[in-house]
Formats: structure tokens, sequence, C-alpha cells
């Protein structure tokens, strides 16, 4: 039996989605294959809580857990944490140190990824898909709402450049409100991102590496009643429609699918990642929103539709992301 870390929770926000993640990854490891711990990330500690209630400390010098007098190592770690530490990079660095193997993204990659605003400069870079203009902003240094507006258009979406599950986020109509939108985002993170707004479909890619190949999970296209996909459209049942596979032109589906894989190779991605796109309206072209290393896996979750409409159950998904971090080592 193969020792599994589980780990979950966080420093942001979005501890909670992290928390419900963790809970449908639990529930579809093979117990017959892997005896899971799920550990607890906070910044009090990182915990393990036993079946009788027991908690029990993780030591960091090596990252492992001692129950009942007997120490437990890990052979990999599952980790099921979004936004900060697990989704940045920050624990991957920690657990490469360790040379511990872990499902997700290398750590530059993660810490890429995360940061929206150096990843649309690099993606456009890559020249495979197109990126909306955009502005960053950073805290404590002086921008000008004229000069913005001299380079972006209205609409504009104005959002953490590090947050996700669209904590912080805001669309702009007009000018008088850009600054409000700005000092929200900022509550959220130290960089925000100005992005001029596509008009048009969501449409999300869910793609894993195993047994030697990438696999491109059934596309999703995302009807939101609300004007845009925000925390509450997201994780609030019945206010977005999410239709998988994604009913759109099968040209189009074919484009989306290409150039997620594309993006999956040239940034060096691992593991189960999700790359967002907008078909805009119109014109049928494809634009880049972001690539998420760490999807949600709760029950509302966009991968776990797309894993169940490609025919699998969650079991033999989760399976092959560990087994395939298992022969990286």
């Amino acid at each position: 039996m193969k020792n599994i870390a589980l780990v979950a929770g966080g420093y942001s926000g979005e501890y909670v989605i992290s928390v419900q993640s963790a809970a449908v990854i639990e529930k579809n490891i093979d117990a017959a294959l892997y005896t899971v711990y799920k550990i607890i990330i906070t910044k009090e500690g990182w915990n393990y809580t036993a079946p009788d209630g027991g908690v029990f400390a993780i030591d960091k010098n090596d990252f492992s857990l001692t129950v009942a007098g007997k120490k437990i190592i890990f052979d990999a770690v599952f980790i099921g944490i979004h936004g900060t530490p697990g989704e940045d990079g920050r624990l991957q660095g920690y657990f490469e140190m360790l040379d511990i193997p872990y499902t997700s993204c290398g750590m530059v990659t993660s810490a890429l990824t995360f940061n929206k605003s150096y990843c649309n400069k690099v993606v456009a870079a890559l020249d495979v898909v197109k990126v909306s203009r955009s502005v960053h902003l950073f805290r404590n240094k002086p921008y000008d709402s004229a000069a913005i507006f001299k380079q972006l258009r209205l609409p504009v979406f104005v959002k953490p450049a590090e947050g996700g599950s669209s904590i912080g986020m805001s669309k702009v109509n007009s000018a008088e409100d850009l600054e409000q939108a700005i000092v929200k985002a900022f509550k959220e993170d130290s960089q925000v991102l100005i992005e001029e707004f596509i008009k048009g479909t969501e449409v999300t890619c869910g793609m894993f590496f195993a047994k030697g190949q990438l696999h491109v999970l059934p596309l999703t296209e995302i009807r939101s009643t609300k004007e845009f996909f925000d925390y509450e459209a997201k994780y609030t049942p019945g206010i977005t429609n999410e239709v998988t596979p994604a009913e759109i032109p099968e040209t189009a589906a074919d484009h989306i699918r290409t150039v997620g894989k594309e993006l999956y190779h040239r940034l060096n991605c691992k593991g189960i990642v999700r790359a967002d796109f907008i078909l805009e309206e119109g014109t049928g072209a494809v634009y880049f929103l972001e690539v998420n290393t760490m999807p949600g896996q709760s029950e509302n979750s966009l991968v776990p539709q797309q894993v169940r409409a490609a025919g699998m159950t969650l079991q033999a998904f989760y399976g092959m992301l560990i087994e395939e971090c298992l022969s990286n080592k």
C-alpha cells in the first residue's frame, strides 16, 4: 500500500473550496491501493486528524507524520489546495527539495500560471492564441486612470492578478467605476490585472497527462445568468448552466483542443490542468483567459463533470494522476 498525503486548505480565501475539493478527492481514491492521510494546511499549522479525532502535526523537516509512535513517510502528495501555497509554486518547491513526487505542475509553471498578468505575457509571446489587451498594476505604485483608458477600451475586467475563484473581481462598464473596482481587487492581492472584455462564450478545456500521453477531456461551455462567471456563479447551483460537451461548432472545439494541448506542452504542465478561453461572438476568434493548475474538484466543479462526460469514474481518474506522479520519481 502506498501512503498518499492529500493536502488541503491553504492560506487564501479559497480555503473553503479546497476543503470541499479534498472531500471529493478523498472519497474517490481507491482505498484498496492507497492509504490516504488528509493534511489540512493553515498558517497556524499543518495537521492530520486521525479517525479517532487525534490531531498530529507534520514534521516539516521531512514532511512526515508520527502517529502512535510510528513514523509515516509519504510515497506521493496529492495537492488539493487552491490558491497559496499549493497552487503558486511554494509547496511544489518544498516537495522538490525533499524529493517527494506530487500530482500538479512544477514550481515554475505553477508560479507563472498563478499570476494571470505574467502568464498572459508569456502566452501572448508563444503566439498560439489571442490574448486580450491588459494593464498590470502593483500596490503602492502610482497609476493613472486616464492613461489606462488610452490603452484599453471599456468594458474591462478588474481582477486580482494572483486570486482564484473570481474573488475580488469586477466588470467595469463606465470610467467612473474603475477606481472602486481597483480598490476591491487590491483588498485580495498586491497586484491587479485590468483586461479588456471580450464578448462571447466561455469554454473550458480540462487536460491531464497519464500513461505516456496527454488526455483532453470533453469541453465545457459556461452559460451564466449573471453578467460574468463570478464566485457566486461558480459555486451556487442553478445560477450557471454548464454544458458538457460544449455545444459549439466542431471547428471551434477542435481549435480550442489544439490550443489547449499546445499550451499544456509549451508551459511545461503536469497533472490535471484546466485552460479557459472565450470564443468571441461574431468573429469566432479564440481568446485565452487563464490556466488553472489546481482546478476545483468539488461536486459542482467543471473537471469532475468533464471526467464523467468522458465515461470515466473519478476513482479511475485520480488513480491515473497518482500513478503518473509515482512513475516520475
